[in-house]
């Protein structure tokens, strides 16, 4: 990736790669423009070929934000090859990633910018804090917010700032971005691991502060979250075949479920343990809950066979 274009001194870049995003795009760049960072702002789309309104409503959005906000076509559709054609478009010397299934919380720009410069990190992010609207996306929500779903990383339920692997979206200094090459087009999924493990390697530091908060909205239907499901999985079995150094342990819990089911472990016993987790999502409504004992599941088994699945073949 290079910018050869002369950039401006200070200011923010917001790059979105967005494609099929008809429902969420709206909110996700109107609050974009709630940010009030030094310097001023700007945001790229790429938008990818797309079965939806995406490129109409993203017409609209241009009208009413004017030259602040620019559209760039990303053909492959591809998230790492979106992301890079809106940073070669954008100017600022940070750069900020947002998708189209985020909503960005009230001075996220400014924190970020504040400790990019603080701790000199490369890039900094917080927490991909999920909500739902219908009774199955609320669930859904729980998974990514609690232990019990994703495992317990900073990102998903808090901790205290400093130095991490990688971070939700995340806000770059534009050098670090221009040093490394940018994001690689031949990850479908896990472009943020990937590219922030490069970065630790050429010696920069990602940081994680819980003060930036992301709303992220989940998959709505039981068979976009298991295709999404497996498919990150898959990508980070195949990260880990590349680099088995970078795999924590926290990874390789619903691959090792997966086996423990076909070798020996009562499905059931494991369904008390999801069940138990349910009765005690005091928070959630009965229905809610109810919906647990099939999104938790299904997000275990389809990450962990995707895993295997990319242990396996490798990236292609």
């Amino acid at each position: 990736m290079s910018t050869t274009k002369k950039q401006a001194s200070k200011g923010v870049s917001f790059v979105m790669p967005v494609r099929n995003e008809e429902k969420y795009l709206a909110d996700a760049v109107d609050a974009v423009f709630e940010q009030n960072p030094a310097g001023g702002l700007e945001l790229v789309i790429a938008i990818g070929p797309s079965e939806d309104a995406t490129a109409e409503v993203a017409s609209r959005l241009k009208v009413k934000h004017g030259q602040k906000l620019k559209i760039v076509e990303n053909p492959t559709g591809g998230t790492a090859a979106g992301l890079n054609l809106a940073i070669a478009e954008s100017k600022y010397p940070v750069v900020i990633r947002v998708d189209a299934h985020s909503e960005l919380s009230a001075g996220y720009a400014e924190t970020a910018v504040e400790v990019l410069s603080i701790t000199g990190a490369a890039n900094v992010g917080g927490m991909m804090v999920a909500a739902g609207e219908s009774e199955f996306q609320k669930a859904v929500a729980f998974g990514y917010n609690n232990r019990i779903g994703l495992g317990g990383g900073a990102l998903h339920v808090g901790g205290k700032a400093g130095a991490v692997e990688t971070v939700y979206l995340g806000c770059f200094q534009r050098s670090w971005l221009e040093k490394v090459g940018g994001f690689d087009p031949k990850w479908v999924r896990g472009q943020d691991w990937e590219l922030n493990k490069r970065i630790r390697a050429a010696g920069g530091t990602v940081w994680f502060d819980p003060r930036l908060r992301v709303t992220y909205r989940p998959r709505s239907s039981w068979q976009a979250l298991a295709k999404q499901f497996f498919q990150t999985g898959f990508w980070r079995g195949a990260l880990t075949r590349q680099d088995p150094g970078s795999s924590s342990a926290r990874y390789w819990l619903p691959p090792l479920l997966v086996v423990a089911s076909l070798f020996g472990l009562p499905f059931s016993l494991y369904l008390l343990v999801i069940a138990f987790a349910a009765m005690n999502a005091a928070s959630l409504q009965p229905a809610t809950r109810l919906w647990l004992m099939i999104v938790l599941p299904t997000m275990h088994f389809a990450w962990g066979l995707g895993f295997w699945w990319g242990l396996a073949r490798g990236v292609k």
